[in-house]
């Protein structure tokens, strides 16, 4: 049996069947913007039968602003021939939220006598507009999420990113230990125990939940259950305790319908917490599987970002307490001294610096003074920090100069350099120390004299008891580890209760002032009236420190004091060996003087050994000085020589070498130290009374 070929359908037919069953919006308005004719699916977006639509305008139909600006549109097509095209954000008829409409309005003509109706088609664009908001959603989260190192920063960025753009309301829950930067324990069965990192809503001040806050979640809830799976979850509508904890209120039949994403924050296979995103559905769509695909992709991101600040937070915390374990406690308490020590590390990205201080005391009571700045952030900068304070007590405890102990410090950092970048743990990276800067300072109360000697570090700024401040002139020296240059020592009388201010660059930081406005600044919040040293340091970092310090700020103040005339006491012999009964016998009387009768049996034995010493071993005469400090007695015997005794062992049938070893055995400590005619040879023994 042969089949017959169905009859084509009449051309008219096939115009009207594409009209009237075409799923986007058909509608033709006479030149008098009256309705005409629509296709169903219109009918069924107006929400009426075609017949009581037709004859009637635009704004007839659906009052409202938007619709009159559509109904603008059809009058200009009318008017001027031309083509029309808009993106209109229109709430229709039995909808609850307003979204993207793409509306196309032209002309229709019969080829020469001008317009005779207006032809309008419309398409619901609010799944493309959603597709590319997402799509934007993601790109601008790659340029703004991952600038800040801190945990919290990172959690802020999300919710700048998502809020109001995307949700109502975002929360980022994170395990305590996050927060911390440690490593969170593998996710608990049951009941969780999660810290507040961010929480914002577009009501800002209204909100009720804040950042924090400890929130305890059953092990039935929402968040118990995102956290066990591991998957994101869509609820629309939003579990009522799920709403209730995001916004403060539970809804009812009268409250608005919420759509729910909760998702967990996931990073290299560990669980740091989850994050909540909340839509008010009354004045928005809800959540779609579109939307939650996005929110797994964006927290992917996220979450790495998280984890980079989490390691950061606990490299720097581990950089910080090296750091400050490295520094002084408090401020140590001496004679020819007051001092006071502020550290600040940097803010935002940067973390710890090697930037560091130190006072140490000195014989001959005198104090030095020491303020350095290594290059690098984190804990290499830390350990180059340790090791170049370490490296300076060591070369001070042997007495140098300024000038001389920079140059020593500059041949250890110089010649320790290329082994460590040759390390296997450190290839490619040049030492913190290398290029670091130090400042060396000592004070001598009895000559009432500074000596400082800087290697490429800010000079210090002095303020005398009139309040008037000045940068001591001293010659710059290059940065450590370069060993180019030479060091110069700059020395100088200071009045009793002038001001020391030494510091590290991180004072002057970004502030894009030239040196003569830094210095007045400085000089105007050192010179001002304070209760103690303590709180002119807290004013000092107060008024030069940024909202945001990008390098870390160490600042050292001492305020000088002279030692009183009446606690030094000073003689000169010729080198004979008949003086020595003199010189015990004018330290006796001095020590009777002062009420130190108690030390008169050693000191007489100190003076008596090391006078002898001098006299028997070098040429020229001989000097004595004893100086009462607050806690000790120093003596000390300068000569014209610059050979430095040895203590040794003597043996049975040896007539001498046991004087130096009782006099190490009966005072505190001693040493030597080179001068410039010669040598000074002091000890120091403990004062149990005045």
């Amino acid at each position: 049996m042969t089949g017959t070929t169905p009859k084509p359908p009449h051309d008219s037919s096939v115009l009207r069947w594409a009209f009237e069953q075409s799923p986007t919006l058909l509608m033709v308005f006479d030149t008098a913007g009256r309705l005409l004719r629509l296709n169903d699916a219109a009918v069924q977006t107006l929400g009426r039968p075609a017949e009581d639509a037709v004859g009637k305008r635009l704004t007839e139909l659906l009052p409202g602003p938007e619709y009159e600006d559509a109904q603008r549109r059809i009058d200009k097509v009318v008017t001027t021939g031309d083509s029309d095209y808009a993106e209109l954000t229109l709430r229709l008829p039995g909808e609850t939220w307003a979204h993207d409409w793409a509306v196309s309005t032209f002309p229709l003509t019969d080829g020469g006598s001008g317009v005779r109706a207006v032809g309008m088609v419309v398409r619901d664009y609010a799944q493309l507009q959603g597709a590319r908001e997402r799509l934007e959603l993601l790109n601008e989260s790659r340029s703004r999420i991952g600038e800040s190192l801190e945990v919290t920063g990172t959690a802020r960025e999300l919710a700048d990113v998502t809020v109001p753009r995307f949700a109502d309301v975002v929360a980022v829950d994170l395990f305590e230990a996050v927060l911390r930067g440690d490593q969170p324990d593998p996710v608990p069965a049951g009941p969780v125990l999660l810290h507040r990192a961010v929480h914002r809503s577009v009501r800002g001040a209204d909100e009720r939940t804040t950042a924090g806050l400890v929130h305890q979640y059953p092990g039935s809830s929402v968040a118990a259950r995102c956290l066990a799976t591991g998957r994101a979850e869509l609820y629309d509508p939003a579990p009522a305790d799920a709403v209730r904890q995001l916004i403060g209120v539970t809804p009812s039949g009268g409250r608005p319908r919420y759509s729910l994403i909760v998702a967990p924050v996931r990073a290299r296979g560990t669980v740091l917490g989850l994050t909540w995103l909340l839509r008010d559905t009354t004045v928005r769509r809800a959540f779609t599987p579109d939307d939650l695909s996005v929110v797994e992709n964006l927290l992917g991101r996220v979450a790495v970002c998280l984890d980079n600040a989490r390691r950061y937070t606990r490299e720097r915390g581990i950089a910080l307490t090296l750091q400050r374990s490295m520094l002084p406690a408090a401020p140590p308490q001496h004679i020819a001294a007051e001092t006071a020590m502020r550290y600040l590390p940097a803010g935002g990205g940067a973390g710890a610096c090697g930037d560091w201080f130190d006072v140490i005391p000195l014989p001959g009571a005198r104090v030095g003074l020491v303020v350095g700045d290594v290059v690098g952030h984190g804990v290499h900068a830390s350990a180059a920090m340790g090791r170049l304070r370490t490296a300076v007590r060591t070369l001070a405890d042997i007495d140098l100069p300024p000038d001389e102990l920079l140059a020593r410090l500059d041949a250890i950092v110089t010649h320790s350099g290329p082994d460590r970048c040759d390390s296997d743990d450190n290839s490619g990276q040049i030492p913190g120390d290398i290029g670091a800067t130090c400042l060396y300072a000592v004070y001598d109360p009895v000559a009432r004299t500074l000596a400082v000697s800087r290697a490429g570090h800010p000079p210090p700024v002095l303020v005398t008891p009139d309040g008037s401040a000045q940068i001591i002139d001293v010659p710059a020296g290059p940065p450590l580890g370069l060993g180019s240059l030479l060091f110069e020592t700059t020395e100088l009388a200071l009045p009793d209760g002038s001001l020391l201010a030494l510091f590290t660059d991180g004072l002057f930081e970004g502030r894009g002032l030239d040196p003569d406005e830094r210095l007045d600044q400085l000089g105007h919040a050192l010179a001002a009236p304070a209760a103690s040293l303590e709180d002119l340091s807290d004013r000092v970092v107060k008024a030069m420190a940024l909202e945001t310090q990008a390098d870390d700020i160490a600042l050292l103040l001492a305020r000088v004091q002279g030692l009183d005339r009446a606690q030094v006491a000073s003689w000169d012999f010729r080198a004979d060996p008949a003086v020595v009964a003199e010189a015990r016998l004018r330290a006796c009387r001095k020590l009777v003087d002062w009420g130190l009768e108690d030390a008169m049996f050693t000191t007489e034995l100190v003076v008596s050994e090391l006078v002898t010493n001098a006299i028997t071993h070098a040429s020229g005469p001989v000097r004595l000085r004893l100086i009462k400090d607050r806690s000790s007695l120093i003596c000390e015997v300068s000569d014209s020589t610059s050979t430095a005794p040895q203590v040794r062992r003597a043996r049975l049938s040896d007539e001498d070498g046991r004087g130096l070893m009782l006099v190490a055995q009966l005072t505190e400590r001693w040493g030597t130290r080179n001068t410039s005619g010669g040598k000074t040879i002091w000890t120091e023994q403990p004062l149990t009374g005045d």
